[in-house]
């Protein structure tokens, strides 16, 4: 049986874009940069930069919209997804591989900046409720009674 599953822990690189397709289905296009270092057998340090594109759909992209700015740090889990279109100037075949989100957990201690926090994330209004620290699709509930 095929396995199609990405985790991916970094910070946005910029402000989730939230959209609303023509049937109202909210989608959040957002971009992460996960940093890795290692020592080289010589000792040596070395650091490499993954920045990966990651859409997510429906109540999961408005809370991401609503929660994260850049800068902030997210764990994704999700699957591979691409897609193709045709480039609008030149006419020329174009291809991406982006992550379609399942879930998301908040990282690091949203009191003290080190995630999206009400005062971080000044886009929209905030109550006080706090975030479920692990949310999915399925735990959120319908648009109209969202808690926070």
């Amino acid at each position: 049986m095929p396995l199609n599953k990405v985790f991916l822990q970094g910070n946005l690189t910029r402000e989730p874009e939230l959209k609303y397709l023509p049937k109202g289905t909210a989608v959040v296009n957002l971009s992460i940069a996960s940093n890795r270092k290692w020592k080289t057998e010589s000792g040596e340090m070395k650091e490499d930069v993954y920045f990966g594109e990651a859409k997510a759909f429906g109540v999961m992209a408005e809370n991401i919209n609503k929660f994260f700015t850049k800068g902030s740090p997210i764990l994704i889990e999700g699957r591979l997804s691409r897609e193709e279109w045709e480039d609008k100037q030149t006419g020329t075949k174009r291809s991406a591989t982006r992550i379609i989100v399942e879930s998301f957990q908040f990282v690091g201690d949203t009191k003290k900046g080190g995630g999206a926090s009400q005062e971080s994330a000044p886009r929209q209004q905030r109550d006080s409720s706090p975030p479920k620290p692990n949310a999915t699709a399925g735990d959120l509930p319908p648009d109209d009674d969202v808690p926070f």
